[in-house]
């Protein structure tokens, strides 16, 4: 794959059914879990290289990019130059993406991708430990210096869980990625949800097939979570769900807004919305058809966002005082579009990280505490296969 069409943990095409034992700092972690094929590494980097959540073995020494302008990379978030420790307290050695929303009850619930951790077993290489997800939290509002872990959903004592399972059988369902998240309800009595990919393949550079997406929904802050099978939108073209295989989640005036884009990262985003109450009746949704909400028939929608929209996050912005939509373009920057609705008038996109600073930049994902002229968000480079917290200070 190209550096400016990285695919990034949504390609691991290495990854193969095999077991091991793997490495542990306390209790022993539970015996014939996946380790990573081949060498060993994470997606491919374009150049026909496998790479790796240890920088130094891609030839990178791991270190923050230095940005220069409205945006600054802040601080890692998981990977071995982490103050989270995330390898010690998680066996989170490296993982993606990092899909942020508010749990209605004073945390941050952030979804990864495929994450690693060390192995001990040689058949395995470096790298085993094998979940195509996981899950942190964090009530850190003091984001100048970082974001602050605070625990995870575990299985053992310091491993985080694959809170979605997969079958990780290539062709059949590789993995399964979390897209986009939100929170229904307040306290204690809020509903977590999970919108998901069932990927059954990687393909070309930015490409690969999905299975399905689907929702999954934790009634006890994300410890542990339910795939509701009726929320299941098959990969069928022509149906509309084809279109709604990747997701945003917004909630505006009752309703919860799910932008939706195809397979890969060339396609338009379109919308859909439903009532907060009924997010898992899929059949209560409606579809923006460019003029007009439709009922229950996504094959109307119309795009709303032009392609190639890759992994996309969207929420209202208090101090542009408009919704802003991010997300990675084709030439791999960091870009941001501004609308007064989130049904049409989006403006030309603006680069907040360009690929010719960080070319290995994706999935940018942003927080929901951000303040004022700060807009925070979260990314992740294949040199290392890390997230990362950035800043962009929207005044300038």
């Amino acid at each position: 794959m190209t550096r400016l069409r990285r695919v990034a943990s949504l390609a691991m095409p290495a990854l193969l059914a095999s077991t091991c034992t793997f490495f542990t700092m306390a209790p022993p972690v539970a015996a014939a879990a996946p380790c990573l094929g081949g060498t060993g590494s994470l997606g491919s980097s374009g150049s026909g290289q496998g790479i790796n959540p240890i920088p130094w073995l891609n030839g990178s020494d791991g270190r923050l990019p230095e940005l220069r302008g409205k945006t600054q990379a802040i601080a890692h978030i998981t990977g071995p130059r982490s103050p989270n420790d995330t390898i010690g307290r998680f066996r989170v050695l490296g993982t993606d993406l990092g899909i942020m929303w508010d749990n209605g009850g004073g945390e941050i619930l952030t979804a990864f991708g495929d994450t690693v951790g060390l192995s001990d077993n040689p058949l395995c290489g470096l790298v085993g430990d094998w979940r195509s997800n996981i899950l942190l939290r964090s009530s850190d509002k003091d984001l100048t210096d970082g974001m602050g872990i605070d625990n995870s959903p575990v299985d053992l004592p310091n491993h985080s869980k694959e809170i979605i399972q997969s079958q990780k059988i290539p062709g059949v369902e590789q993995t399964v990625i979390p897209t986009t998240g939100i929170s229904v309800g307040e306290g204690p009595a809020a509903t977590q949800y999970i919108n998901y990919m069932s990927v059954r393949s990687w393909g070309a550079p930015g490409e690969w097939d999905t299975n399905a997406s689907g929702i999954a929904y934790s009634v006890d802050n994300g410890e542990n979570w339910v795939t509701d099978p009726l929320t299941l939108r098959p990969n069928v073209p022509g149906t509309g769900a084809e279109n709604f295989q990747m997701g945003s989640y917004v909630k505006h005036d009752g309703f919860v807004y799910a932008f939706g884009t195809p397979s890969g990262r060339s396609g338009d985003a379109r919308l859909s919305r439903v009532k907060e109450a009924d997010i898992r009746n899929l059949t209560l949704y409606e579809y923006w058809d460019g003029g007009a909400w439709v009922k229950a028939n996504a094959t109307v929608a119309t795009p709303v966002i032009a392609g190639p929209v890759s992994e996309l996050s969207v929420q209202f912005n208090e101090y542009l005082g408009q919704f802003v939509a991010m997300y990675t373009d084709a030439g791999n920057s960091v870009v941001m579009r501004r609308s007064d609705h989130l049904e049409s008038g989006w403006s030309e996109p603006e680069v907040l990280v360009s690929s010719r600073d960080v070319p290995e930049l994706y999935g940018a994902y942003m927080h929901p505490w951000s303040k004022g002229s700060d807009l925070y968000f979260l990314a992740t480079t294949w040199s290392d296969y890390n997230v990362m917290l950035l800043r962009t200070n929207l005044a300038d």
